[in-house]
This record gives structure tokens, C-alpha cells and sequence, in this order.
């Protein structure tokens, strides 16, 4: 019997690393739109803001959580406006 003289594909030295769990998946929608992180991480720094300014002034903790989260809140819609 004669030997085939070309030989099959040649088995790799080293077995490649399988592909990141998701390589044959689509990929998923991200959790928020960039739009929305950016209107939400505007709001949490205007409300940061104000709530520190609200501290300054009053030195009353509470008076400044209120303020900054409806200073938050308030601006989020305007923001979304804004930026879209």
C-alpha cells in the first residue's frame, strides 16, 4: 500500500483558546441608551451640586438630600429635552 503523499491538514501544536461565551450569540441591548446615561449622570451631578450648595447654606442634612433629589428629578426631564 502506498502512502498518500499530501498529507492532511496538519494538526496545530497548540489547540486555540475558545471564543468569549457570546461569540455565536447576537449581542444583547445594552440595560440604558447612551442618551439616557448621559441625561442620568447630569442630573445626579446638578443634584449633587445643589444638594452641597443647600448643605452650605442651611447646614441642615435633610434640607439638602430634598433638594438635591428633587433637584434631580426636576432636571431630568428638562435634560432629556435638551441633549436629545
Amino acid at each position: 500500500m502506498a502512502r498518500d503523499p499530501h498529507p492532511h491538514s496538519p494538526v496545530p501544536a497548540r489547540p486555540e483558546p475558545p471564543g468569549p461565551p457570546s461569540a455565536g450569540l447576537p449581542s444583547e441591548a445594552p440595560l440604558l441608551s447612551v442618551h439616557a446615561a448621559v441625561v442620568f449622570l447630569a442630573a445626579v451631578i446638578i443634584g449633587l451640586v445643589m444638594g452641597g450648595l443647600m448643605f452650605l447654606h442651611d447646614k441642615s442634612v435633610p434640607a439638602a438630600a430634598a433638594t438635591g433629589l428633587l433637584t434631580a428629578g426636576g432636571s431630568v426631564p428638562v435634560l432629556h429635552k435638551l441633549i436629545g
